[in-house]
């Protein structure tokens, strides 16, 4: 996952300092379009819905970003769309719950994911 700087709490274009490594065979391992975007095109078209009215809701002043200081309850708000969707699919602004499940279930693993990277470097210090 890219690294990246941070201005306030807006996240700026990520660098290119990385889980992913830039040899051949280790990308090769990695198939990021046929082995995720060709599975789930739909689904990944519908978390970007979410993604963008999430952006408006907290920033329709600025351009889509991730501001992670809105997002610190990643997995209480997973389960908690999990358990409105079971009572009703749709949330009261229209998107599906499953949809912010699957958002924020991309939150937390990157997240995680990022941290572990960073936990990783700083042993090899």
């Amino acid at each position: 996952m890219a690294e990246y700087t941070t201005t306030s709490t807006m996240l700026s274009q990520p660098r290119r300092t990385s889980l992913v490594s830039s040899e051949s065979e280790s990308r090769k391992s990695q198939p990021v379009f046929t082995g995720v975007v060709k599975y789930f095109p739909d689904a990944l078209k519908y978390v970007s819905k979410v993604s963008k009215k999430g952006n408006d809701q907290h920033h329709s002043d600025k351009p889509l970003h991730w501001d992670k200081s809105k997002s610190t309850d990643n997995e209480d708000a997973l389960a908690r769309h999990l358990i409105d969707h079971s009572q009703d699919p749709v949330d009261d602004d229209g998107l599906l719950h499953l949809g912010k499940v699957a958002w924020r279930a991309l939150a937390a693993l990157q997240i995680y994911l990022e941290n572990e990277s960073t936990s990783n470097n700083s042993h090899h210090n």
